[in-house]
Parts: structure tokens; C-alpha cells; sequence
């Protein structure tokens, strides 16, 4: 028996990213610090997610628990942060444009970010994986919206989540730098 061995190919020299790409590189570094068991930050908008800030507590989980049903067998990721009392449902990129003013969520894409949760992190303390992501998956916004207006009773206080962007622009953990 042989073994045949054929040259390594010839990798080009190394290019500064070009203008289009540092964005995707930044948020690609962050989804790995959150796959590598550490929280981080992730912009909102681009080509990722939005995010939909609704009250927690009973009412929302019971929120989440119909949203599985509604996306048969497993809602899209939510993070749970108990300490500010919110829930964070991921969806589609671009809904942030569409979403209005609504008094059941607020919906906030770029410029701002959110500090996701590590992967492996299920429950408190700290902000935690209500439903973690699975492959591609987000929350269907419409669905999403009708769920809320259905329910009635999930409003994240609007001045109060406007008040915290303002403050930070960032979503979630406040201690932790985004890595660039």
C-alpha cells in the first residue's frame, strides 16, 4: 500500500479585511466568546438579529411556553434576564424597521448591541438562556407580535428600556467590553 502525498496548496498573503467585512469579523469574534462559555456583545441589526424587549416573569415564560407550541416543539432563542424583569426574544434582522411602536414589546435594532449570555448558561443568576439558540432559528415576528397582543399583559416598561439604552446603548450585562 502507498501513500500518496500531494503538496499543501499555496495560501495567499495575508490582506487587511476589507471595508465590508470588520463588521462581520467583530460579530463573528463575539458569537465565539459566547460559544466558548463566556458572555459578550453582539450588535443588533446587520445580518444576525433584533431583539424584542417584553416583560418576564410568569406571564412571559407562559409566553414562551405558547411560542413553542406556535413553532412546533421549540420557540426561538430567548434570553431571560430576571434581574431587570425582561425577556429578550431574537428575531430576524430588519424587524426593528418594521415593528412600530407597539405597547406589548419594543423592538431595537442598530446601532445597539446585546450581551448574550454564554451557551452553556440555563438559568440564573444573571441574564440566561430561556430557549438557547438552535442552528438558524429565530422568533417569527408576526407570530411573535399576535402572541403578545393575544397575552396583553407582557409591556417592558418603554421609558424604562429606552432610559437604559440611552444610558449605554447596550442591552443585557453592562461590565464586559465587546472584543474588537
Amino acid at each position: 500500500m502507498s501513500v500518496l502525498t500531494l503538496p499543501l496548496p499555496q495560501m495567499p498573503p495575508p490582506q487587511a479585511p476589507a471595508c465590508d467585512m470588520k463588521d462581520l469579523a467583530a460579530r463573528v469574534r463575539a458569537l465565539f466568546c459566547v460559544r466558548e462559555h463566556q458572555s459578550s456583545r453582539v450588535p443588533l441589526g446587520g445580518r444576525l438579529f433584533d431583539v424584542v424587549v417584553t416583560g418576564g416573569g410568569r406571564p412571559g415564560r407562559a409566553a414562551v411556553a405558547r411560542m413553542d407550541e406556535i413553532q412546533l416543539g421549540s420557540c426561538g432563542p430567548v434570553i431571560e434576564d430576571r434581574s431587570a424583569g425582561w425577556l429578550y426574544w431574537l428575531v430576524p434582522p430588519g424587524t426593528a424597521s418594521t415593528w412600530g411602536y407597539y405597547a406589548f414589546g419594543l423592538c431595537i435594532g442598530s446601532p445597539h448591541t446585546l450581551t448574550l449570555p454564554a451557551l452553556d448558561r440555563g438559568e440564573p443568576p444573571g441574564p440566561y438562556w430561556l430557549r438557547p439558540c438552535v442552528s438558524d432559528r429565530l422568533v417569527p415576528p408576526q407570530q411573535l407580535r399576535a402572541l403578545l397582543y393575544q397575552i396583553g399583559s407582557l409591556p417592558a416598561s418603554h421609558g424604562a428600556v429606552q432610559a437604559h439604552l440611552s444610558a449605554a446603548q447596550t442591552l443585557g450585562l453592562q461590565e464586559e467590553a465587546m472584543p474588537r
